[in-house]
């Protein structure tokens, strides 16, 4: 059975090495993605293909790029070494995943194709000198390759015969237009190229314009997320909005959820109004607000983050207001369960949007028609008792509250805005001015509500959270005051000093 289904990938016309790397690691037959992209891509077209994560499309651009290389090589007339192959990826870990990929699959011919990573911004003077080597593939973020082909660093205008955008969805919502555009002015007028996308969205084909020629479009017929085994979708029926508020406290301050969670809500203000209750209970938050800079969501712009989210590290997608589409609800609950990691959607649906929510499913189902989203199961009267907490976290939370935050982000920005620097150092007194504004204070943070007493913690949950913080160890010059203030007769009750021994009187 195992040599019927090594076949696929034999039929294809590999090179002997690339099948017996791929051999090794295990793979006896090529995913959907990768029966039908590797023989379009060895025929020279443009693909635009649409592929979740964990379907197989690294090797599905992999080795087509490596046959291709490997078959000039052999056969095509000897010519200069130079960077044949660009792989752009939106993330740091994206590019560490497809080199480490490409140098797996070239396991067998690593002294024919060289690969270089540049994604990452504070290796570049290494950087430097591993492509004065001119390797045979360099895979980085847009802004990291833009920066080496300003510099000179990397030159691909005559030599460039393949391009990779993976992940296309990602490129222009991670920041990346201005310098995708800057960055293809540096590329050939002729080139072949694949578009790997989990979603057909705008910025895709606005993509597809830019960088393909004639492609040939593949939209797979397979799910759009991953299974139940790595992928756990739910639905929590919540009576009302105050309803929300609380099951959302109860599974982030209970630690019911852990990790990182993004939580999704369909307008800008619902994102502040959330951010400031939470903050009431001392949950960190931070809103992704599409109004300011995306270079001011995150100090690094490289690091996996759609300017300060790590898609790659998202255990738990909430849908705290219930996607519009099923489009919407699929470009949110791919946010986890990426690269194999397991992930849990959790959708708060109120019961008039049951019918609503039932289309999506019907829709997420397909041919299947079972059910998609399970029932979660949470019996609220067991957290009735932080209704009042709820209650008094959401009348602080105003909406002169609400207009202050925003201000205060935008506040900020102005003042650290590199393209204000300049207009700064001209109007020193616009600066003094903004900076000696009167205070903003969007809501009034209530340091109790941080606390979760024991007696609060519904008792079939005790067994499972812990609410209280681990206490924090003292400094030695702290534990000699502590120890002082106990051996004061004065101020403990509990002193432990050599007892009181009255010398006998002389006779």
């Amino acid at each position: 059975m195992e040599d019927s289904e090594a076949l696929g990938f034999e039929h294809m016309g590999l090179d002997p090495r690339l099948l017996q790397a791929v051999t090794d690691m295990g793979w006896s037959r090529p995913t959907l993605i990768q029966e039908k992209a590797i023989p379009l891509a060895l025929e020279g077209k443009d693909l635009l293909a649409r592929a979740r994560t964990g379907s197989g499309k690294t090797a599905a651009y992999a080795i087509p790029m490596l046959q291709l290389l490997l078959h000039r090589k052999a056969t095509g007339p000897v010519v200069e070494q130079a960077v044949r192959g660009l792989v752009l990826v939106p993330t740091k870990e994206l590019a560490r995943q497809a080199q480490s990929m490409i140098q797996q699959l070239a396991t067998y011919c690593a002294r024919d194709v060289r690969v270089a990573n540049v994604s990452a911004a504070e290796d570049s003077a290494s950087q430097r000198a591993v492509l004065m080597e001119k390797p045979d593939v360099v895979v980085g973020t847009p802004s990291r390759v833009l920066s080496h082909l300003q510099q000179d660093s990397l030159k691909l205008r005559d030599s460039l015969e393949l391009l990779v955008v993976d992940e296309a969805d990602l490129l222009f919502s991670f920041g990346f237009e201005e310098e995708l555009k800057s960055l293809l002015c540096h590329l050939p007028r002729i080139y072949q190229a694949f578009l790997m996308s989990a979603t057909f969205n705008e910025d895709v084909q606005a993509l597809k314009e830019l960088v393909l020629h004639n492609p040939v479009t593949l939209k797979l017929q397979e799910s759009q997320l991953p299974g139940p085994d790595q992928l756990q979708q739910f639905q929590v029926v919540c009576e009302t909005e105050e309803d929300k508020f609380l099951l959302l406290y109860a599974l982030l301050k209970l630690s019911l959820i852990r990790g990182k969670s993004l939580l999704f809500v369909n307008t800008l203000e619902r994102s502040y109004r959330l951010r400031l209750f939470l903050e009431q209970f001392s949950i960190p938050t931070c809103v992704l607000n599409g109004e300011l800079p995306l270079r001011s969501r995150a100090s690094d712009p490289e690091a996996g983050v759609a300017r300060g989210i790590d898609f790659h590290h998202v255990s738990a997608v909430l849908n705290f207001d219930l996607p519009p589409t099923p489009e919407a609800y699929i470009h949110r609950a791919g946010r986890t369960a990426r690269a194999n990691n397991p992930g849990i959607v959790l959708t708060f649906v109120l019961p008039t949007e049951q019918s609503h929510l039932g289309k999506i499913e019907e829709l997420l189902s397909g041919e299947n028609r079972g059910p998609i989203l399970l029932p979660y199961q949470f019996r609220m009267e067991e957290i009735e008792g932080f209704r009042y907490r709820c209650r008094d976290a959401m009348r602080s939370v105003t909406k002169q509250a609400i207009r202050e935050a925003r201000l205060k982000e935008i506040k900020e920005e102005l003042l650290h805005s590199e393209k204000l620097k300049t207009y700064f150092e001209d109007n020193p007194r616009d600066l003094q001015l903004l900076r000696h504004d009167l205070p903003l204070h969007p809501a009034v943070v209530k340091p109790h509500l941080g606390h979760v007493p024991d007696y609060l913690v519904p008792p079939a949950l005790r067994s499972l959270v812990r609410p209280h913080k681990k206490r924090k160890k003292l400094s030695s010059s702290c534990r000699k005051a502590r120890r002082a203030k106990s051996q004061n007769p004065l101020r403990s009750f509990k002193h432990k000093g050599k007892k009181f021994r009255p010398t006998a009187k002389p006779s």
